[in-house]
C-alpha cells in the first residue's frame, strides 16, 4: 500500500494536480460538498425532515448574521421552519446520488454498446450509431422528461412515488449514453485492428474475452474524462427536473427542489431560502467541471 501511494505521489498526474491552484481549490470545494452530503446525518445541525422537530414559529428566520437571525439557524429557515443549512446538506445527498448513479448507468450502457458497435461492426454498428445520432438531436432534458412522463402514465401514482428516484436515475442515464458509446466505438475501431487483437484471434481467444480483457482496458481512458464532466451535467439535469416538479418526490428533496420552493418566496424578501441552495449547486457543479477540465488536459499527452 505504501509503495502504491509513493508511486501515485511521484506520478505526472499528481505533479500536474499540485501545480494548478485552481484544480486544488476545486478539489477542496468538491471534497467539502461530498463529505458534507455523505455525512449529513452526523454533521447537519438539525434533521430537516423530522416532522416532530419542526416548529412553524421558527419559519422565515433570516440568516444568523442579520438582526433578526438566530445562531441556531446559521443560514436561516424556510417556510416550514426547517434549517436551510441542514436542508442543503441533505438535499446535496440526493443530488449527488442521482448524479453519480445516472453517470454510472450511462457509462455502463454507453461503453457496452460502443464496444459492441466498434468491434463487431456491420449492421449492428450502423443501427446503434443511427439511434445515437437521432437521440443527440434532442436535448437531454427533453429525453429525461419523456422517459419520466411515460413512466408516470404507465404506473399508478403510489407506485411511481416509491420508485421516483430510480426513474430519475434511469431517465438521466438514458439521455446521456450516446456520447459514451460514440467515444468508445471510435477508440474500438482503432484498437480492433492492432497486432495484439489479431494475435488473440489467432490463438483462439473468444470475441467476448478479447473485447473485455484486451480492447476495453485500452478504450476507457477518454470515458473517465467524459464521466467526470458528465457528472456535473447530470446534477444540473436532476436539479432542472426537480425545479420543474418532475424529479425526486417532495419527501426526498434535492437542491433543485429546495430552489423551487424558495423561488416562491424570493420576491417577498425571504431570499435566503433559494439563494443558498443555488450557491451550493453552483459550487458543486463548478468544482466538478474544473476537475474534469484538468483531468482532460492531464491525460492528453499532446498538452504536456
Amino acid at each position: 500500500m505504501a509503495a502504491l501511494l509513493a508511486r501515485a505521489f511521484d506520478s505526472d498526474l499528481w505533479w500536474s494536480f499540485r501545480r494548478s491552484p485552481v484544480t486544488v481549490a476545486s478539489a477542496v470545494v468538491a471534497l467539502v460538498c461530498i463529505l458534507g452530503a455523505t455525512f449529513a446525518p452526523l454533521l447537519a445541525p438539525h434533521d430537516p425532515f423530522d416532522l416532530a422537530s419542526l416548529n412553524l414559529g421558527d419559519a422565515f428566520k433570516p440568516p444568523a448574521w442579520s438582526g433578526e437571525g438566530e445562531a441556531l439557524y446559521p443560514l436561516g429557515t424556510d417556510d416550514q421552519g426547517r434549517d436551510v443549512l441542514s436542508a442543503i446538506m441533505y438535499g446535496a445527498r440526493i443530488s449527488l446520488l442521482v448524479g453519480v448513479s445516472s453517470v454510472l448507468f450511462a457509462t455502463l450502457l454507453g461503453v457496452a454498446l460502443g464496444l459492441l458497435a466498434g468491434y463487431l461492426g456491420g449492421t449492428l454498428d450502423s443501427l446503434l450509431m443511427r439511434i445515437a445520432d437521432i437521440q443527440l438531436t434532442f436535448p437531454p432534458i427533453l429525453i429525461a422528461l419523456l422517459v419520466d412522463g411515460v413512466v408516470r402514465a404507465s404506473l399508478p401514482p403510489e407506485v411511481h412515488d416509491r420508485i421516483a428516484l430510480l426513474v430519475v436515475i434511469v431517465a438521466i442515464g438514458i439521455s446521456n449514453w450516446p456520447q459514451y458509446a460514440r467515444t468508445v466505438r471510435g477508440s474500438t475501431l482503432v484498437e480492433r485492428n492492432k497486432e495484439y487483437v489479431l494475435a488473440a484471434r489467432v490463438i483462439g481467444i473468444s470475441q467476448v474475452r478479447i473485447m473485455l480483457t484486451h480492447v476495453l482496458p485500452n478504450v476507457v481512458g477518454p470515458v473517465l474524462v467524459i464521466a467526470t464532466l458528465g457528472l456535473s451535467n447530470a446534477i444540473i439535469t436532476e436539479a432542472t427536473l426537480s425545479f420543474l416538479g418532475v424529479g425526486v418526490p417532495p419527501t426526498e428533496p434535492s437542491l433543485g427542489t429546495l430552489i423551487r420552493v424558495g423561488n416562491d418566496f424570493l420576491f417577498s424578501g425571504e431570499w435566503w431560502i433559494t439563494i443558498f441552495p443555488g450557491i451550493a449547486l453552483i459550487a458543486m457543479v463548478l468544482s466538478v467541471n474544473l476537475l474534469g477540465d484538468w483531468l482532460r488536459d492531464a491525460l492528453n499527452p499532446r498538452l504536456r
